[in-house]
This record gives C-alpha cells, structure tokens and sequence, in this order.
C-alpha cells in the first residue's frame, strides 16, 4: 500500500509504503473477521411488505453468487468484492432499530442475494440474532450451497423461499450455469426436518422454462417434497412472470443479455404454468 503525503503550505511531497508484514496483517485479519462472520459482504437493504415472507420484512441483500441465471435482475450482485464490507455490528444495530415494527406486523428479517448461502458465517450471525429478539426469519435461496449449512443454522430458519429454477437437468444448466442435483437435494433435506416453511419460486421464461415437460418436473418435485414433509412444510408456490427490468443492469456491466428480445408471458401461459401446479393441490400465486 502507498500513501502520498504532502503540505498544503509548501505543497512538497514525499511517498511512504507500508510495508508488506502490514499489509499481510490487514489482509488476515479481513479474512479471519469473514471466516468468523463478524464482517460480510452487503449489497444493500430495504424494507419491504408482504414480499419476501409475512409482515413488514426488512430485507438484506448479500454479493456474492455460484449461478449466473440468464434472467437475472440484479446481476451486479455475482461478484462477492462488489459488495460493502459490514460489520455484523452495523447490521445487529440496524434489526435492533426495526425490530417493535417488524414484530408489530408479524414480519422479521430476510435475508437475499445474490445468494446468501455464498456467506454463511455472517448470514448465520444475523440470524441467530434477529431470532434473540423473537423475529421472524426468512433465507431466499437457489439452494445450489444448501450441503454447507448445518442443521443448528437451519434450525433458526422460519422460511425458505427456495428457488427452483428449472426442473428439468439440462434446462437448470442452460438456466443457470450449473447443476440441478444440489438444489433438490436440498429441499429434500428440508421437507426431511419440517422445521421450516417453504415458499417454491418459479421464474416463467417464455422459450426458456415454459416447457410443459419441464414444469411438471418441477411440480411433481414440489408435490414429492410437500408429501415429505407431512402435508404442511410447501405453503405456497410463486410463478413468477418474467420481465425486462434487470436489462439495463446487464448493459450498464457490459455483460452479454441473452434474452433481450424476450417478452413477458401471456396470462393464458402464465395461467397454464399455475394449472400445472395447482393439479398436483398446491397453493399456487
């Protein structure tokens, strides 16, 4: 590290470098504070309604990402180092400060990406913490990093907003990038503790995931999970229709968007994908 020192009177200049055992030092305790999850990544937060889990939710958004979903709306969110360092002291200050109007509403705390699971030390501080003071919690989650966490993480997790990008292996690859097997193997696990709600998200893509063969993997994977976990852990599926607002964000990063002439689907797919889900009696938005 160099740093340019210099008078405002006799405008002189000198330079001095840090030396490299400093340097070291910083970059170990950085990584030390990160490996204990007392400093994350935040790309930001918000307060938010009904949205991501019951009540008035306030929500985090963590950097960092394994997948690189075509459809993606925050892509700027992929990079871990793009985040801000936080401390878990500023983000324990900022629940303790919301805390009477989320308990208020029957809400709590979310806690989103990215994908959170890429920072489980810290994600599980600030879990632990918001359940100390009796809120609600929620993890939105591909579920792809599910086989890192451990049960004493997951016990603090009222709700999973599981998203199942595809059914389907080699449309989940085209999708995402990656691998299927992890993500169902997740919600496996899951639906095996019942000790968390789940909400299913469905992102309908016309031309990408709109495949009939392709849904019904999904929900006969939803209906198999809902069995799983005695009849009450799936509370609700998502079909969440696709739309351009993430577009401008591909272009500002200089990335390659690959479904720029894609258009939202019609009502009549948009109904037919909920139908699918709602013939194997779930509940469907």
């Amino acid at each position: 590290m160099t740093v340019v020192l210099g008078s405002p009177t006799t405008g002189g200049r000198h330079t001095y470098r840090y030396p490299a055992h400093h340097r070291d030092e910083a970059r170990d305790a950085r990584l030390a504070a990160v490996r204990e999850g007392t400093l994350g990544s935040v790309h930001s937060w918000e307060l938010v309604t009904a949205v991501d889990g019951p009540g008035t939710r306030l929500t985090y958004f963590l950097s960092g990402c394994a997948l690189r979903c075509l459809y993606c709306q925050n892509p700027d969110t992929w990079r871990l180092p793009d985040g801000m360092p936080t401390s878990i002291d500023e983000v324990k200050a900022r629940i303790f400060r919301y805390a009477p109007v989320l308990r208020a509403t029957g809400g709590g705390l979310t806690v989103s990406g990215g994908e959170p699971l890429l920072q489980t030390a810290f994600l599980s501080r600030m879990l632990r913490y918001a359940k100390e003071l009796g809120l609600h919690t929620a993890v939105d989650t591909s579920g792809y990093l599910g086989a890192r966490v451990s049960d004493a993480f997951l016990d603090d997790v009222d709700l999973f907003l599981l998203d199942v990008k595809s059914g389907l292996p080699e449309t989940y690859k085209m999708v995402t990038g990656r691998e299927l097997a992890p993500t169902l193997a997740f919600g496996r696990r899951l639906a095996d503790r019942g000790t968390s709600k789940i909400w299913i998200r469905y992102v309908l893509v016309p031309d990408l995931t709109d495949a009939v063969d392709n849904v019904d993997a999904v929900a006969d994977y939803v209906a198999e999970l809902q069995q799983r976990g005695a009849g009450g852990v799936i509370e609700r599926v998502e079909v969440l229709p696709f739309h351009q607002m993430g577009r401008d964000k591909w272009q500002q990063l200089g990335l390659t968007y690959q479904l720029e002439d894609t258009e939202p689907p019609s009502s009549e797919l948009v109904d037919r994908v909920r139908g699918q889900f709602r013939t194997r009696g779930l509940t469907v938005y």
